[in-house]
Parts: C-alpha cells; sequence; structure tokens
C-alpha cells in the first residue's frame, strides 16, 4: 500500500506508556502478513465486545503508534492502522478499520475511520474507494 506521507513529528511517549503501543505495533506487523480474508476474520474477532471509538481516542492511539515505530510514522499504512485499530481495542474500544484504493494516481491506503471520519489522515483519503471495513459491532438493540 502506498500513500504519500511525511514522518509526522510526534511528541516522545513517556517509557511507563509505550507497552501498550508497542505491542500493538508487533501484533500489527504479524497481523499485516495475512491474507486480506484472514486480516478481515482477525480484526472482526478483535473487535468484539468493544464500544466504537470516539475520534479523539482513535487520533490518541494513532499518534501513540506513530511515536513508538518510525515505520508506522512513515509509508506502513497498512501496520499503522491496524496498529492503532489494536491499540484501541486494548483500551476497550474499536474504530472503524478501513482499505482501499484509488485511481489517478492509482493507490492503495488503509486507514482508521471514528465518527465517520478519517484520523489522522490527509483530506486526499477521501478519494480512496473502501475495498475492506471493519466497523465496530453494531449496539445489541
Amino acid at each position: 500500500m502506498n500513500h504519500d506521507q511525511t514522518l509526522a513529528g510526534s511528541t516522545p511517549l513517556p517509557l511507563s506508556r509505550r507497552l501498550g503501543p508497542y505491542t500493538a505495533v508487533v501484533v500489527a506487523g504479524v497481523l499485516a502478513r495475512l491474507s486480506p480474508r484472514r486480516l478481515r476474520a482477525v480484526l472482526t474477532l478483535l473487535r468484539r465486545g468493544a464500544a466504537p471509538a470516539d475520534h479523539s481516542r482513535a487520533l490518541w492511539a494513532r499518534e501513540a503508534v506513530t511515536a513508538v515505530s518510525t515505520r508506522c510514522a512513515g509509508r506502513y499504512c497498512l501496520q499503522r492502522s491496524i496498529a492503532t485499530a489494536v491499540l484501541c481495542r486494548l483500551t476497550g474500544t474499536w474504530p472503524t478499520w478501513c482499505t482501499g484504493v484509488r485511481t489517478a494516481p492509482t493507490a492503495a491506503h488503509a486507514w482508521v475511520e471514528a465518527e465517520g471520519r478519517a484520523v489522522g489522515e490527509p483530506p486526499d483519503t477521501a478519494a480512496y474507494h473502501v475495498l475492506l471495513a471493519v466497523p465496530p459491532m453494531p449496539s445489541p438493540r
């Protein structure tokens, strides 16, 4: 997947707050190697029992992930988006995890959304057509 993005200038996390983001990045590195079908199945299992993430919680998770991983802060959008979703899940919430493509120029991208908008992504993310999405589980009625 590629999406033009520069390394974000992030504030370093205190040592005591790095365990969750590091764990999420490592888990995401493993999950990013799965086939799309299996990745979707695993993420669908992970979202169970989680409340929908609000935009501020998802943004916090994304910033924490990019603060501990230069790979996630750079062009590795798949690992970054998975790590963001996993870190949200570690706090009891789940954003909508998305992958999609665009044309002109052709590119693929992965990101998370919360409250109906992309989290920490440039405005051109709206040009991507979602191919796979794992939203929060619907509330029981």
